[in-house]
């Protein structure tokens, strides 16, 4: 079974990069011209990662109304695209941006920006996608008890991603994220429904339950450690309200998710896209009934992240349920790896390599030398998957605090004709040292206030009195970029 949708996957990943130019427009932008069920598929399967089939059940199942953060964050999470959006495709087709930073590099004139923000992109996307990487070892290695190791699995999954992402480029990414998520939404839903039926009699009969012998677990704001039921202090309201807004800011601007703007065929389908987004988190419901379900039926188990592979294989279900199982935390963890693969070797080479080094490097060489890069990119995360004990859930952390401060950037670049490319800089520095010293630094923590809204309250006033204290940047053509 699992197999088997490797091999379908890796087919319509080949298939789908037929008509698209061999440039780099049609190879990161897909010549601008995704249709609206495309871009749902490919928005809402590109954030659903191998943290949706084993995350999201573990944060339910040890952190109970914790998990609905979740639920709150990706539901607003693409709204600044509804008015920010249009204007960054329309500016992305008339100067041919691919990627976040030439948008900000051309802003604010300034080379600099661009390598800050390549820089930033791989420190967030390496870490991602290594967990995504590990995530698919780990569903190859638990539902073959133990004959398929980590690092084999891993291989297996990956090396389909690098063929067909290397192969047919954004259009590989984005139809195979449409067959992935249709195929994540059915399985979730037939699990979601068919466990809590296998083992409470219903999803009523299983929250009633629940509600009389640990109700706290259904309390809002919910618990922080990640401990069993009522082992975690309980998550304060400050807490849970900042790791929304922190992580509402950052997910529109992950710079693999940022890069779709460009990709859609009109404005029209862009804000027919973001309107539906939201409906998307419908598929998050029942994957966190599976982490509930186990909460009084499996107690103990370690990690929280093992309890819908720990149900499944305590239940002795037939071999295609678990073949399915295993197909769908691939389609999770896929859907978002070929995204970010396929990103950051276009963001080192246009953002990085080519702005800093080799100004006038071509087309054709861009699109070889991207290539070249999502293959090194996807052996350096394989490496921190399968060798390396770096903590990489601190490094995703931080990369969540980081992109957080792109947001005065963002507003900076459409509504403040006096920022000024030093102001951006000097604010972009400040805020991240600041989320390095309250991660690293818990102590100075109030209110569990995630770092990243810290690391905002330096930024703004920083690039504020910078631009301020810099001369101006010429009124011509700063008014191709503010909205009167």
């Amino acid at each position: 079974m699992t197999l088997g949708y490797l091999a379908v996957s890796l087919a319509v990943g080949l298939w789908s990069g037929r008509g698209a130019s061999r440039g780099t427009e049609g190879y990161v932008a897909g010549d601008r011209a995704l249709g609206f069920v495309v871009m749902y598929f490919i928005m809402g399967a590109s954030i659903f990662s191998a943290f949706a089939f084993l995350g999201g059940p573990g944060w339910a199942y040890s952190r109970g109304a914790a998990a609905f953060y979740i639920l709150s964050y990706g539901t607003i999470g693409l709204v600044p695209w509804y008015f920010f959006g249009p204007r960054i495709a329309r500016l992305g087709r008339r100067f041919g941006y691919v990627t976040q930073a030439e948008l900000f590099a051309h802003r604010f004139d300034s080379k600099g920006l661009s390598g800050v923000l390549a820089t930033i992109s791989l420190i967030a996307f390496v870490p991602y996608l290594t967990l995504q990487i590990k995530g698919a070892g780990y569903v190859f290695n638990v539902v073959t008890e133990g004959r398929i190791p980590i690092w084999a699995g891993a291989a297996i999954a990956y090396g389909v991603v690098l063929v067909y992402v290397l192969s047919s480029g954004v259009m590989g990414v984005a139809w195979t994220n449409t067959l992935q998520g249709i195929f994540m939404m059915v399985l979730a839903w037939s699990l979601g429904l068919y466990l809590p039926y296998k083992l409470y009699g219903g999803v009523g009969a299983m929250f009633q339950q629940l509600a009389t012998e640990v109700p706290e677990m259904l309390a809002a704001p919910g618990l922080a450690g990640s401990g069993l039921a009522g082992g975690g202090a309980p998550w304060t309201w400050g807490g849970y309200s900042s790791a929304i807004i922190v992580s509402a800011l950052g997910f529109s601007l992950w710079p693999h998710y940022f890069m779709k703007i460009y990709t859609a065929k009109d404005v029209r389908t862009l804000k027919k896209t973001v309107v539906f987004y939201p409906t998307f988190q419908i598929f998050l419901i029942p994957i966190l009934f599976i982490g509930f379900a186990g909460i009084l039926r499996f107690p103990g188990v370690q990690p929280a992240d093992a309890i819908l592979p720990t149900i499944l294989t305590s239940l002795e279900l037939p071999a295609v349920v678990i073949g399915l199982f295993c197909a769908g935390a691939l389609a999770a963890s896929m859907s978002t790896g070929d995204a970010i693969l396929h990103a950051a070797g276009s963001v080192l080479v246009r953002d990085l390599y080519k702005p800093l080094l080799r100004p006038e490097l071509e087309d054709a060489a861009q699109t070889r030398l991207i290539r070249i890069l999502v293959v090194a990119v996807g052996l350096v995360a394989y490496y921190f998957a399968v060798i390396s004990e770096l903590d990489l859930v601190l490094l995703l952390l931080l990369s969540y605090g980081f992109l957080a401060q792109l947001f005065p950037v963002l507003l900076a670049t459409f509504f403040w004709r006096r920022a000024t490319g030093s102001g951006v800089l000097a604010g972009l520095a400040t805020g991240f040292v600041a989320v390095i010293v309250w991660n690293f630094w818990p102590q100075l923590q109030w209110q569990s206030i995630h770092p990243g809204v810290w690391g905002l309250l330096f930024n703004v006033p920083v690039l504020l009195g910078v631009s301020l204290a810099t001369a101006p940047m010429a009124d011509g053509h700063v008014a191709q970029f503010v909205v009167e």
